[in-house]
């Protein structure tokens, strides 16, 4: 019942702000054209046509909300007009009453904020969707931001998501480019994410954990800034966490003014996403404008801030390889070797003839090469390459859908610093450094030592394992050979082992001989 109450109440907001005149009025057909003169009646909507697709959004929720942040990065896809308008939607949501944001924090954190905090701002300086934040001054002199969950989302949200698994389910019996999609699962981990996103514990977490990848130890420090988390004034339903000081990212006149380098700003910017990708498999996953800031402060000048970790991403060992292999192979304009990856993975069936899919990727992708970002709209490149996925029958990996979504926010960001920006020049030879790390001796030696030490404890008690189990009584003649075959397989595998380190030591050996000399 309730998911056709909420689809009648997005039918009714639909109304209220004219997006059905916005639909009609971008169709060119004589039968939207005359549909359109019987709903306006002779009248035409008194506000903007951006501004009533925003308040709209800001209508249904959270979930339209996130809809509208992603698609104000999108210029190259959505009128100016409306573009302005929904980038209001990154941190000018209305706020709700700050009595109920005190009541929240008092009930997470046992008393109320004019108690925990030596001052508390009672207005709110940020609104989203999904949560306000107000600054405060913790007793001993630290300053920090108290983000504080909006009452009753959880709701809310269980009631488009149930609408969106029937929509899911609806699309799934549509056909086979239908099931090939995986609408739902595709809508399971759009699920997962949210419900995280409601637990600050999580995002605190994920914050913690950014701010690890990105410390002084990492030699990145000075790229990316994450605010420290305050455990002991954090809850599931308040994040509190150092207060950071910037300017945000899309006000880049301001940054000029600053005298900040917005060009390299730009190429950092992308070289942050594809670390955070492909060297640590962890990455910030909601990356609007809103959220991402860069520091005006002078020790710390042009170095970006990142905000708001509801939502990120990780990536197995498996899909990081496989990603940078498709893009290496992108970059090198080896379309074969694209064809070739997604058979390998299964994501095509194993019948596919090789030129056929290799063509069909080199007729989308080498229009693009060698043109500025400017010039090139990813959002298009994707849609001509999900048209010809369905003729190849590829399946949609749900795991990647997060990332599909950042990269578009990346572009997006890059193209409002710097429309002349490369993204292609500017992500190959961080790849091609990343690749050589992990196919290399460096590779080899950061693989040995990850695996060392659960080698150091299964080696010794092999020999005692294989002698155990040929002395069991009643053992089969079958189980006895195969026991005596696992004995030879692992002696020839240690002698393998022992050859290996002899020729790995050998070839240190040379290196250091030759740089001595």
């Amino acid at each position: 019942m309730f998911p056709l109450l909420r689809l009648l109440r997005i039918i009714l907001v639909s109304l209220r702000y004219g997006l059905d005149e916005l639909v009609l009025s971008s169709l060119n057909h004589p039968l939207a054209t005359c549909l359109l003169r019987v709903i306006r009646l002779g009248t035409r909507p008194r506000q903007p046509r951006g501004q009533r697709l925003r308040m709209a959004l800001e209508s249904l929720g959270p979930i339209f909300v996130k809809f509208g942040q992603v698609l104000s990065t999108r210029r190259d896809l959505i009128p100016a007009d409306i573009a302005n308008e929904l980038a209001l939607l990154q941190d000018r949501v209305p706020p709700f009453p700050s009595a109920q944001a005190a009541a929240c924090i008092e009930a997470a954190l046992g008393a109320p904020p004019e108690k925990l905090f030596a001052q508390f701002q009672v207005d709110p300086v940020a609104s989203a969707s999904i949560a306000q934040v107000h600054f405060a001054v913790l007793h001993d002199g630290r300053e920090v931001a108290v983000k504080v969950l909006r009452p009753g989302m959880l709701n809310i949200i269980e009631k488009d998501l149930s609408l969106l698994k029937i929509v899911a389910r609806i699309i799934e019996r549509l056909g086979a480019d239908g099931r090939r999609l995986k609408p739902r699962e595709v809508v399971a981990e759009f699920d997962k994410y949210l419900h995280d996103e409601l637990d600050l514990v999580r995002e605190a977490s994920n914050c913690s954990q950014l701010r690890r990848n990105f410390g002084p130890e990492s030699g990145r420090g000075d790229m990316l800034m994450v605010p420290e988390v305050i455990w002991e004034y954090t809850a599931s339903t308040v994040f509190t966490m150092q207060r950071m000081y910037g300017v945000p990212v899309g006000q880049v006149e301001r940054m000029r003014e600053l005298g900040i380098d917005i060009p390299t700003l730009a190429r950092t910017g992308v070289e942050i996403f594809f670390t955070q990708v492909f060297t640590d498999g962890f990455f910030h996953a909601d990356m609007h404008p809103g959220n991402i800031y860069v520091s005006d402060r002078p020790e710390t000048l042009g170095s970006y801030i990142a905000l708001d970790f509801g939502i990120v991403g990780s990536l197995s060992e498996f899909d990081k390889n496989y990603l940078a292999q498709n893009f290496l192979a992108f970059f090198h304009r080896d379309y074969r070797r694209v064809a070739q990856l997604h058979i390998e993975s299964g994501w095509v069936p194993p019948d596919t003839r090789e030129e056929e899919l290799e063509g069909a990727v080199r007729a989308v992708c080498e229009p693009y090469f060698d043109r500025p970002l400017s010039e090139i709209s990813l959002g298009q490149v994707l849609l001509r390459l999900f048209q010809t996925s369905r003729r190849f029958n590829v399946e949609i990996q749900p795991q990647l859908v997060l990332l599909q979504k950042t990269l578009l926010n990346v572009e997006g960001l890059g193209r409002q610093l710097d429309p002349n920006l490369d993204l292609w020049k500017t992500a190959k030879p961080y790849l091609e450094r990343w690749m050589r790390q992990r196919v290399g001796i460096k590779g080899l030696r950061q693989s040995l030592e990850k695996e060392a030490v659960q080698w150091s404890q299964m080696l010794p008690a092999l020999p005692r394992l294989v002698h155990d189990h040929l002395n069991r009584p009643n053992v089969s003649p079958a189980l006895l050979a195969e026991m005596i075959q696992l004995r030879r397989a692992q002696e020839q595998s240690n002698r393998l082992i022992a050859a290996l380190v002899g020729v790995l030591a050998l070839a240190i050996g040379v290196a250091l001989w030759a740089l001595t000399r």
